[in-house]
């Protein structure tokens, strides 16, 4: 079995799951959506369960490789606002385009994997570049905690993914100082 396929099939699942939501995630649409034969969905992933898995498996790849990549294009921050600068210009990259998609995508898998304890553990959040040189900046200014006040700034952040997802609009660079600023006392 391939792995292109597999891949092929993944990535149609995201945006059928994105567009469709978690009751319109069938093996028919994911063969439509990659514009395979009828059955092919089926064929690799037997069950709705296992397609959901690789369907996560595969939004978390392309997660850790967008913070990865995010992380390796910039410089370390060496002052607030060009942290700030770069976490904004991260949630941007989660509000539009393929960011936007994988985002609706992986809100419906953390809603689901409540029900599914095997997605959760796919879902965990991993240590990434992006993740470090946030904790590394916070750390670096004399924060005890960096590693938990990391995750508190970075989920925060996230809330304000999500909200803007649903209620439209854009992460403003107000907000994210106020973040920083909270994480940083």
């Amino acid at each position: 079995m391939s792995t292109d396929r597999r891949t092929l099939l993944a990535d149609a699942a995201i945006a059928v799951l994105a567009d469709s939501g978690m009751r319109g995630l069938t093996h028919r649409a994911v063969d439509r959506a990659a514009q395979l034969p009828p059955g092919t969905t089926s064929a690799y992933y037997r069950t709705r369960q296992a397609l959901l898995t690789a369907l996560v498996r595969r939004l978390v790849a392309l997660d850790q490789t967008e913070l990865q990549e995010a992380a390796a294009g910039v410089p370390v921050p060496r002052s607030v606002g060009q942290l700030v600068a770069g976490i904004v210009e991260l949630a941007e990259a989660r509000l539009t385009g393929d960011g936007r998609t994988r985002s609706l995508a992986r809100y419906a898998c953390a809603v689901e994997s409540a029900r599914h304890p095997e997605l959760r553990e796919i879902l965990v959040p991993r240590e990434n570049l992006g993740r470090r040189v946030v904790c590394d900046f916070l750390a670096g200014r004399g924060v005890a905690d960096a590693e938990e006040r990391t995750v508190t700034l970075l989920t925060c952040v996230d809330g304000l993914v999500f909200d803007r997802l649903v209620n439209g609009g854009a992460v403003r660079e107000g907000e994210v100082r106020g973040l920083v600023a909270a994480a940083l006392r």
